[in-house]
């Protein structure tokens, strides 16, 4: 019976110990992950935003407002967290010389302890520009 007591102690420690972990690693990895996921998304969404018929007429490249929005968006839909509120907004595009500002504000779940609720607000913002004399 002793022995038996033990092993539900035991047990119990381990399922709060991966509790605790699971909490911390959902903090600490958000701010990595949202800067990454921002430079990719943006990267992506511009190159798919490039106007090739522009190009072809005047050897300058240019991007379309509407797709890179459009794209962005759907991109980072795709990729996002569901636990997480996002607040995207987007800083001077630009469609010749092609330049894209975008900043996400994330704010995460409440987390609560013993009472105590507490969150996370984080920012990211890149900018990007195109540049280049040949598109492949």
């Amino acid at each position: 019976m002793k022995n038996s007591y033990w092993a539900y102690w035991l047990i119990l420690l381990g399922i709060f110990i991966v509790v605790i972990m699971m909490l911390v690693q959902n903090l600490t990895t958000t701010s990595t992950q949202d800067y990454y996921l921002l430079k990719e998304i943006n990267e992506a969404a511009m190159v798919d935003a490039i106007d090739y018929s522009y190009y072809r007429k005047f050897g300058e490249i240019r991007i379309n407002k509407e797709k890179f929005f459009e794209s962005f968006l759907r991109r980072f839909a795709e990729t996002t967290n569901f636990a997480t509120e996002y607040t995207i907004s987007f800083y001077g595009v630009y469609e010749a010389p092609p330049k894209a500002s975008v900043e996400i504000k994330t704010r995460s779940r409440a987390i609560s302890v013993v009472g105590d609720a507490t969150q996370f607000d984080m920012v990211e913002r890149i900018d990007s520009i195109v540049e280049g004399n040949k598109l492949e």
